[in-house]
């Protein structure tokens, strides 16, 4: 069996942080191991909620100069959001393959990221077929499979969007899959047997007494995928 390139990277959802205490909980994380951090924007358009923006991310950046702010792109004009988070310091910009894109397509939108000096990632909701990302695997450093709905936190893992991380594994071997969406010690087996390696998790970390124990469950359960 060829060996697998990939690594197991854990991204917690700061929405499900004590929002009052962010700064504290994100570093909590980075001192249990996690590899990202993960921002849920949204504009109130392309989802109903409204989440962090800009001046959230400049925030944590000052106060953790090293971290790697995942910024997962939940708006209606993703290319009118790459300057604001380049100045504030995000790492990686992934948008919605289903949002409005520039003139050029998601080509042009990749380059645009690229050019502000971020990864590039580009999501999908759990309806959208999987087929629609791959002439850009080459082109991103990740795609995001939504396991629920997009919009807010606590929904249920969609067990049936897995063939899609499955069939995006076979197509790119070596692309960071990330996977966003009721991820709990319960759900992680499903996620990581299908090939998923980065993985997101929100209320079962935050909401959990043992946020430590929740985080190495999550990094044993796809450990365990890689190295098999």
């Amino acid at each position: 069996m060829t060996a697998k390139t990939y690594k197991s990277i854990i991204s917690p959802s700061l929405l499900s942080c004590d929002l009052a205490n962010l700064e504290k909980d994100a570093k909590e994380m980075m001192e249990m191991g996690c590899e990202w951090l993960h921002m849920d924007i949204m504009d109130g358009h392309f989802v109903p909620n409204l989440t962090f923006g800009p001046p959230v991310i400049s925030s944590l950046r000052k106060a953790h100069k090293d971290a790697f702010i995942d910024c997962h792109l939940m708006v209606t004009e993703p290319a009118k959001w790459v300057a604001p988070l380049q100045k504030a310091g995000a790492s990686n910009f992934t948008f919605h393959i289903e949002s409005e894109m520039p003139e050029g397509g998601p080509k042009a939108m990749i380059k645009m990221v690229k050019d502000a000096g971020m990864k590039v990632g580009i999501v999908i909701k759990p309806k959208t077929p999987i087929e629609e990302v791959f002439p850009y695997v080459d082109d991103i450093d990740l795609v995001l499979i939504m396991t629920v709905e997009p919009g807010f936190s606590g929904q249920k893992f969609m067990p049936d969007v897995m063939p899609k991380v499955k069939a995006l594994r076979e197509k790119a071997p070596d692309l960071n899959i990330q996977v966003d969406g009721g991820l709990s010690p319960t759900t992680i087996d499903s996620a990581a047997e299908a090939g998923a390696n980065v993985i997101v998790a929100a209320s079962a970390i935050f909401g959990s007494d043992d946020r430590q124990g929740v985080i190495n469950s999550l990094r044993a359960g796809v450990d365990k995928q890689i190295q098999s």
